[in-house]
């Protein structure tokens, strides 16, 4: 699943390749997906693509929203598996949910093996498409001060019980965040996954609010995650600390045992040393 990082890489890339490009066809999927949301008709999509000239990609949260200028903007988001570019003359993919052909003949598709959005909407209405609309401050964002986050947090203690995961990973309260990044964000906040936000002092507030600023900051200037794809089909640079991957070997802190266990739906790892 792209999250907030890998989002920012592809939109980078994208502006760097494709920005400009004029599309020749724009095609849906051609391999059934009940996990994948589109709001026109093939054919409707074909014909409102064609001829358009790819704007300026933005990122929010884990959404990247590509103008078709003039007058569309193409929205991807909560999308996980491959964003790529082809270069003219190569074959493009056989199976894809989503294809942009350029009048270069060069090639943009989108495939997902999980779930995601790929919507055409008319240029402002992407605002109003829901968790778009009303999205809260992203890590990256000049909003997303420690104030801001503290008040987010004191919002929160006057409803139901939450996890410091909980606050890191459900309902997009901190938009673009997902479990895979949460898992160093907690390790370097040395927190505990079932560590309850109520139970957080002043400094572990603190302490927290730099960890994502600085996570995530560090994931997208290494382009990415280690197993997640960038525009040309190379992995990012990241490689998480807390993952499957490390699973049972040393914490790089304290060198305890790095233990998995399945919370709010996911794994978490985590070092029972380090993180309480």
């Amino acid at each position: 699943m792209f999250e907030l990082p890998e989002c920012a890489t592809l939109v980078r890339q994208m502006n760097d390749t494709v920005r400009g490009k004029t599309v020749k066809r724009g095609r849906l999927g051609n391999s059934p997906h009940k996990f994948v949301w589109y709001n026109r008709k093939p054919a409707e999509f074909e014909r409102l693509t064609k001829g358009k000239k790819v704007g300026a990609a933005v990122a929010r949260g884990r959404w990247m929203m590509v103008p078709l200028e003039p007058g569309y903007v193409l929205v991807i988001g909560e999308c996980g598996g491959r964003l790529l570019y082809h270069e003219p003359g190569v074959e493009l993919p056989a199976k894809y949910h989503l294809l942009l052909e350029f009048e270069n003949e060069s090639a943009m598709s989108v495939t997902t093996q999980m779930w995601g959005a790929m919507e055409l909407f008319d240029k402002g209405r992407e605002q109003d498409r829901k968790y778009i609309k009303g999205m809260r401050p992203t890590p990256v964002d000049k909003e997303f001060t420690f104030r801001y986050f503290s008040g987010l947090i004191d919002e929160l203690l006057a409803g139901e019980k939450r996890s410091v995961k909980g606050l890191l990973t459900q309902d997009q309260l901190i938009a673009g965040l997902g479990n895979s990044v949460a898992q160093d964000i907690m390790f370097r906040a040395r927190l505990h996954p079932r560590h309850l936000i109520s139970d957080l002092s002043p400094a572990q507030r603190r302490t927290l609010h730099d960890a994502i600023i600085k996570t995530v900051r560090e994931v997208a200037a290494r382009g990415g995650r280690s197993d997640e794809l960038d525009l040309f089909g190379k992995p990012g640079g990241y490689e998480r600390i807390m993952s499957a991957k490390t699973a049972g070997k040393p914490c790089p802190a304290c060198g305890a045992r790095i233990q998995k266990i399945a919370f709010l739906g996911g794994a978490c790892y985590f070092c029972p040393k380090c993180q309480v």
